[in-house]
């Protein structure tokens, strides 16, 4: 049985929360905690595998009793978040000081509709008892929970770009994309292309901040949006990113909402689209996360003569995404995610 503590201030989301949990047959809800101290308290008591934590919660914050049960290595903690702009700002940072991963709230700080996201619930929890017992991992993501340093832009870019990298990660991402964006150079004759699964509303957020990390520029894709070489282009929550080649030679940006997927945006639509303009010039990119997304899509970007670049499950957080490329024949080159920058740099230099 995996064992949760759930901490939230609402008695109606702990009730919720305990009902979406305990209706898998594999968790069992050992405690609930309604603010920050009480749920130190707790997780030091009843040494759960999984905190899930509001994060805003009275007294002692929730990012504040993050830091005191990751700081003592009492277990992984997934935040349960409003879909805000002041939610999106602290599950980054909660995300940067330690938490496994996060999930929204559909209908803000109490959320009626909580159902919506059960399923996501649950396998976020069940991941995270996993990573509980998977010391390396969680070793290796303890010792970079520190928040990623401001750098000095050095653009350079600008101009078409002769390479497109197309990456593409989710379950883990928005912590460990930190050790390999920054190491890009502003100079490198590529655009890049990311799509990370989460919600529309914290996407901007989730840029700024890989903007003030990143040597690239980084911005969130717009329809209309000219590609240029040394640009790191974001897919937004909830539309699909797409190019498009003009008449002209000019690689532009296009959003939509077709084809359907389970993921929007998806990494295997993206993918597609940039194969169909750059071809062989194409190098692709699958990272941590759960699911199938985009492992076809490095299949056809290496039949077509591109690149392609695998996490390992060394690495991975989540094998699910890199695993399933690598089964399907679509990784040309896996490596641990520490060593994906530098084939990134490698490949576009061919």
């Amino acid at each position: 049985m995996i064992k949760v503590l759930i901490a939230d201030d609402s008695a109606l989301m702990r009730k919720m929360l305990r009902k979406i949990l305990e209706a898998d047959p594999e968790i069992e809800v050992i405690a609930a905690a309604r603010d920050g101290n009480d749920v130190v308290e707790k997780a030091r008591e009843y040494l759960p595998d999984v905190v899930t934590m509001d994060v805003n919660m009275p007294g002692q914050d929730g990012i504040t009793a993050l830091q005191y049960i990751v700081d003592e290595k009492i277990c992984p903690v997934v935040m349960v978040s409003s879909l805000t702009q002041e939610g999106a700002v602290t599950t980054f940072e909660a995300l940067e000081l330690g938490a496994f991963d996060f999930i929204a709230k559909p209908g803000g700080t109490v959320s009626s509709n909580l159902e919506s996201v059960a399923g996501e619930l649950l396998s976020k929890v069940k991941l995270a008892a996993n990573l509980k017992d998977n010391s390396r991992i969680a070793e290796r993501l303890s010792r970079s929970q520190k928040k990623p340093g401001t750098r000095l832009k050095t653009y350079s870019g600008g101009g078409k770009a002769t390479k497109a990298v197309a990456m593409g990660i989710s379950t883990g991402g928005p912590k460990v994309i930190y050790e390999v964006l920054p190491l890009l150079p502003p100079d490198i004759n590529a655009a890049f292309f990311l799509v990370q699964h989460m919600p529309a509303n914290f996407t901007s957020t989730y840029v700024n901040r890989l903007n003030a990390a990143c040597q690239l520029e980084v911005v969130e894709a717009q329809a209309g949006m000219k590609v240029e070489k040394g640009v790191l282009y974001v897919g937004g929550g909830g539309r699909h990113l797409n190019l498009v080649q003009t008449t002209t030679g000019d690689v532009m940006i296009r959003l939509g909402s077709k084809p359907d997927h389970l993921f929007m945006p998806s990494v295997s639509v993206m993918m597609e689209s940039v194969l169909k303009v750059y071809g062989e010039r194409t190098i692709g990119v699958i990272m941590t996360g759960m699911g199938t997304d985009g492992a076809d899509a490095m299949v056809n970007i290496r039949k077509a003569g591109g690149i392609t670049i695998a996490e390992s499950e060394e690495s991975a957080i989540v094998n699910g995404m890199p695993g399933e490329t690598v089964k399907r024949g679509g990784a040309e080159i896996v490596v641990p995610i520490w060593n994906i920058a530098r084939e990134v740099i490698k490949a576009v230099s061919r």
